[in-house]
């Protein structure tokens, strides 16, 4: 038998064999009849005593060792990634230290560029510099006053109560109207469900149908927030590239050559932002075909700009498409063909069992929309076809700039230009200026430096492409009027001087 002081060295299973032997034999003394004479009964007393001592001592020397063990592989073990904070807070009189770490997920997730560089243009104006802001993806039109005079009497009628979670009946009736008419897809009431913007709709729809380890697929450029929701969903962004002279649209081949088994949600955006691309009915036939012979894979169709679109574009949703009604979620939404985006509101349509999960992830989420805003959509969609001459007027001068700002840049040496053919957006390749040394700033490495550089001098405020995943490009929102993109591309062209200048010497 080992002796006591051994004990801590032990770390073998015979140790642990050992003392399962001890622990039995002493339950098999206490066995024995109370009839054994006197002097075998002090023996055995005098043993079991001696074998319980024993066996205390090695339990407690073995659970030590198991936890040195446990210690040893719980510090194997990867940690989470936090953000490790302590703080020290004043309250009243008492002070105390707290724990201000954050969760791994907000560690994964970045923060949207297209609002620092809205908000940094903004600050910038406060203080008095006169910038122009070209960075937000926001319609420069008030809302129409048909619908602002809907909300407007929603307030004062009292309709100011929660309504289902899911929206009104009306306006889900209304929606379900406006898809089978100019979409062409066919949605009854619970098949939709209305949100607080577009945003919340997509949000809700990848956390919906996206597990751990699952791969959402998502062409480049991209709208900012897809690849941050994949990771809110602790799924995977998986990026595929397209290329200007392509119209930067999804060659359909690279997509068959991406997708596994994992491969879970397909993002498609038409019309494009940041891109204003177009996808034609051919191309997203032959996206479909490939869809089919994923049984696992879904598409979500963000359909948000699909009025604004310049003919001869037209826009097709995916929905329509042989065999993909079943397969698609579409998003849309009243912020940018209404120019409401303040009233935050938008939809999600899709098959019933997908649109109830996501009906429950928004019940412990935000809850229902506003009463009001939901008012006023209805009297969007009563405008008419497509938003009816509203919408058609704001288009006419969406395409007056656009037309304006090809020819502009077009006359600019080194610039690349693909024409967008729907949206308010503009992504031009500059990346033939990058490497050059500027006096005064440095040297224009690319597309976040370049924006910093044309803010610095020109004070424009634009969007590096690297937001999109392309960095070779920058994003110009053409949602202002004509007389300030004017303005606009004049300092942009005077910024640009000392570049050509640099890279002529």
């Amino acid at each position: 038998m080992l002796p006591p002081a051994s004990l801590a060295k032990t770390d073998s299973v015979a140790d642990l064999l050992v003392l399962i032997l001890y622990l039995g034999a002493a339950s098999d003394l206490y066995l024995f009849p109370r009839s054994f004479p006197l002097f075998l009964s002090c023996k055995f007393l005098a043993l079991r005593i001696w074998v319980l001592f024993y066996s205390l001592v090695y339990l407690d020397g073995v659970v030590k060792i198991w936890i040195g063990c446990l210690g040893r592989q719980l510090a194997k073990q990867p940690q989470s990634h936090r953000i490790v904070s302590v703080a020290k807070a004043q309250s009243n009189l008492t002070q105390t230290e707290f724990d201000t770490s954050l969760s791994s997920r907000v560690n994964s997730v970045k923060p949207s560029k297209t609002v620092a560089i809205s908000d940094q243009a903004a600050a910038l104006a406060q203080a008095g510099v006169p910038v122009i802001r070209l960075a937000a993806g926001e319609p420069d039109f008030d809302t129409p006053t048909v619908i602002a005079e809907a909300g407007i009497n929603a307030i004062r009628e009292g309709y100011t109560r929660y309504t289902p979670n899911a929206g009104t009946q009306e306006l889900r009736q209304a929606i379900c109207r406006k898809l089978n008419e100019e979409n062409g897809i066919i949605y009854t009431p619970d098949q939709i469900l209305v949100s607080n913007g577009a945003k919340q709709s997509i949000l809700q729809a990848v956390l919906a149908v996206c597990a751990p380890g699952d791969e959402v697929i998502i062409p480049a450029p991209f709208w900012v927030s897809y690849p941050e929701m994949a990771r809110l969903a602790d799924a995977t962004p998986v990026v595929l590239e397209t290329h200007i002279s392509q119209n930067f649209l999804l060659d359909p081949k690279l997509l068959e050559s991406k997708l596994s088994e994992r491969s879970r949600l397909l993002i498609l955006c038409s019309p494009s932002n940041p891109t204003g691309s177009v996808y034609p009915k051919k191309l997203l036939e032959e996206i479909a075909q490939i869809v089919a012979k994923h049984p696992r894979l879904m598409v979500l169709s963000d359909e948000i700009y699909e009025h604004i679109i310049y003919a001869p574009a037209t826009h097709t949703s995916f929905a329509s498409l042989p065999g993909m009604w079943e397969r698609t979620l579409t998003v849309n939404g009243f912020s940018k063909a209404f120019a409401m985006t303040g009233w935050r509101l938008g939809y999600l349509a899709g098959p019933k069992h997908f649109v109830s999960a996501c009906n429950k992830i928004q019940s412990q989420f935000t809850s229902g929309a506003s009463s009001i805003s939901q008012k006023a959509a209805v009297a969007a969609l009563g405008l008419g076809y497509a938003g009816g001459k509203a919408v058609s007027t704001m288009v006419k001068a969406f395409r007056e700039r656009r037309d304006f700002l090809v020819k502009s840049f077009g006359e600019i040496d080194g610039v690349k230009i693909s024409e967008p053919q729907g949206a308010f957006y503009l992504f031009i390749d500059f990346s033939s200026y990058y490497g050059i040394e500027v006096d005064g700033f440095g040297k224009i490495e690319d597309s976040e430096s370049l924006c910093r550089y044309l803010l610095d001098e020109g004070q424009v405020a634009l969007v590096p492409g690297s937001a999109f995943g392309n960095d070779t490009c920058v994003r110009i929102s053409y949602a202002d009027s004509l007389s300030t993109l004017e303005s606009a591309v004049e300092r942009i062209k005077q910024a640009l001087i000392p570049l050509t200048s640099a890279a002529l010497v």
